[in-house]
């Protein structure tokens, strides 16, 4: 009897999850636009406010019903929140969502069957639209729980978005940083996020630049004439 642990991925589950990537996607950017509604719209700013609130609950709810349903598929039971780590930390935290956008780009290409991008092009593109998705729900996120708290420096969305710039770019000049602690946990998770993607940038460039020297190098010196 073999070990389940060691089966491939069901037929079902690639399937469901080919076809329904794009649209969950869509979905999340839904999602962030109506929290973004709900977040920056003052108060009583009616009807818009409560149309934002339908949107962000409809939008999760199509995220809970899509992990119950690859839960399912998969046959693992419990051990499918494990082994799919990101997909639960995502469902419980929707504004991380933008960390799926490498399987988006995979579920287009597989789809379409067209011409992959060098390794380098995308490193360098899931970077680039994760830096600025998850930098925008940083801001929003932590203007929502800053902008009212006592000796808070981070008072309008545009602070919000200048300090997740800079946490992101990991410079942290600190004239605006987060006081509460919901706040300094986002500013954490930013960080790390942060890190992780320079390092993936840096080092995509610094592969692609060896592989362009080694190159040359094997073309040796040009002959004399």
């Amino acid at each position: 009897m073999s070990d389940r642990t060691t089966d491939p991925v069901p037929r079902r589950l690639t399937e469901w999850e080919q076809r329904t990537e794009v649209p969950l996607f869509a979905a999340s950017l839904l999602f962030l636009l109506g929290y973004a509604v709900r977040v920056l719209s003052p108060h009583g700013s009616e009807p818009w406010r409560d149309i934002a609130l339908a949107l962000v609950a409809a939008t999760w709810s199509a995220f809970v019903v899509d992990y119950g349903v690859r839960l399912r598929l998969s046959g693992q039971g419990r051990r499918f929140a494990r082994t799919h780590w990101l997909d639960t930390l995502v469902l419980l935290l929707p504004l991380l969502r933008p960390l799926r956008v490498v399987r988006v780009y995979s579920a287009v290409q597989k789809r379409r069957e067209q011409p992959r991008l060098s390794l380098y092009a995308r490193v360098i593109v899931y970077a680039g639209l994760t830096s600025v998705l998850l930098g925008f729900s940083a801001a929003l996120a932590v203007y929502q729980q800053e902008h009212g708290a006592p000796g808070a420096s981070i008072r309008t969305f545009g602070d919000a978005v200048w300090w997740a710039c800079a946490t992101l770019t990991t410079v942290g000049y600190g004239d605006a940083v987060p006081v509460t602690p919901v706040g300094r946990l986002i500013a954490a998770l930013l960080m790390a996020c942060g890190l992780a993607l320079l390092g993936a940038v840096t080092g995509s460039f610094s592969s692609w630049l060896l592989q362009v020297f080694s190159r040359e190098d094997e073309k040796g010196p040009p002959a004399s004439g």
